[in-house]
């Protein structure tokens, strides 16, 4: 007896799915990629048409002002500054010069050896606070930093004075098996 539709009969929908095979997915899209060579596109242009996504974090912005005063690059080190903050830096570099403001932030960061960032504490939607732990030769020091989200990236508005914190086995020594 053929099954005809009546209600309240629960009938399973059946789907069929095509499954290609690897080859002729690689040659679908080896094809895809040939035409679109010939017509001139390129990975860069497909990347340049794609807006970038939003994904900065703020610990970003931490690390890119830490390269740019380890190279001594100013204007690099105040783009990542907003505020009140960027400000003070300005003013800084006003009363000096900028040559002078380069060797300073070079200098302060050749005895880090190293540089811990904490996760983003959020303390409003665009806001975040980071604690940032600098590992020198015989000590530590921390500051809080906070950010805000500034268009597409953030911006450090407040850095806290160091906290200095003595190392009991200074950085680098040996470990000795007994």
């Amino acid at each position: 007896m053929d099954q005809q539709l009546q209600p309240g009969i629960y009938r399973p929908m059946v789907r069929t799915v095509v499954v290609w095979d690897l080859p002729t997915r690689i040659f679908k899209w080896s094809l895809v990629l040939a035409v679109g060579r010939n017509k001139g596109w390129n990975l860069s242009s497909v990347r340049a048409a794609v807006p970038a996504a939003d994904d900065s974090a703020p610990q970003d912005a931490v690390y890119a002002m830490l390269d740019a005063a380890r190279q001594g690059k100013v204007d690099a080190y105040l783009a990542s500054f907003g505020g009140a903050q960027e400000a003070r830096l300005r003013q800084s570099i006003a009363e000096s010069s900028a040559a002078s403001f380069s060797k300073y932030l070079a200098g302060m960061n050749s005895a880090v050896k190293g540089v811990a960032v904490t996760t983003p504490e959020a303390l409003a939607p665009n806001q975040v606070k980071v604690r940032v732990e600098y590992v020198y030769q015989d000590r530590s020091e921390t500051q809080i930093m906070r950010l805000e989200k500034r268009g597409a990236g953030w911006k450090i508005v407040d850095v806290s004075s160091s906290d200095r914190i003595r190392i009991v086995v200074p950085y680098g020594t040996p470990v000795e098996d007994q």
